[in-house]
């Protein structure tokens, strides 16, 4: 049995979770509301506050929907409470961004700058202090559509090797090669 699935998720209060005919499933909280279609097989059960995810048999693909739906479930019930962040970093001599609204305005080296239309289920703030690298921060409570944004946008100039120029994660580590020796 999967771990991952067989675990209960306990539902905060003010979170509450419903289920359609059309196995729909929808998660209201204080953040907002977030919906996901389910598979027909896989079934839901909310008793007491207690979310639990049943699978029907032990086949393969029903093994692999348990905890991917159980892991799913979970991340919906977070972003609904807390929310999700994530905090991007552009390290390189003249990078910059700016952002208006919900449009993103990167200064990447290229010769043109890039701007991006972040979607409105998101927040994105930038910050650029003396002495620092620009930080891009995006929030928003769907964490799949969160990384897929961030995700995005880092693609726009991964790291390099050598320098560690580019696009990273906050926390990301960057490995650095060695380049040429010098001389012989």
């Amino acid at each position: 049995m999967s771990r991952i699935g067989k675990a209960p998720i306990k539902l905060a209060a003010g979170v509450t979770a419903t289920v359609s005919a059309t196995n729909e499933l929808t998660v209201k909280g204080p953040k907002g509301e977030l919906k996901k279609n389910i598979d027909r097989d896989i079934k839901i059960e909310v008793v007491d506050g207690v979310l639990t995810v049943v699978r029907p048999t032990e086949q393969i693909r029903h093994r692999a929907l348990h905890g991917l739906y159980r892991a799913l479930i979970n991340n919906m019930v977070i972003g609904v409470t807390a929310g999700f962040t994530k905090q991007l970093e552009l390290v390189g001599v003249g990078y910059k961004a700016a952002n208006a609204g919900q449009l993103l305005d990167l200064s990447l080296g290229y010769s043109h700058n890039i701007v991006i239309e972040i979607p409105k289920e998101l927040k994105v703030t930038t910050l650029t202090e003396k002495g620092a690298n620009p930080k891009i921060t995006l929030e928003g409570i769907d964490n799949q559509l969160l990384g897929q944004v961030a995700a995005k946008i880092r693609s726009l100039r991964k790291p390099e090797p050598y320098k560690g120029k580019g696009v990273r994660y906050s926390d990301e580590v960057v490995r650095k090669k060695a380049g040429k020796s010098a001389g012989k």
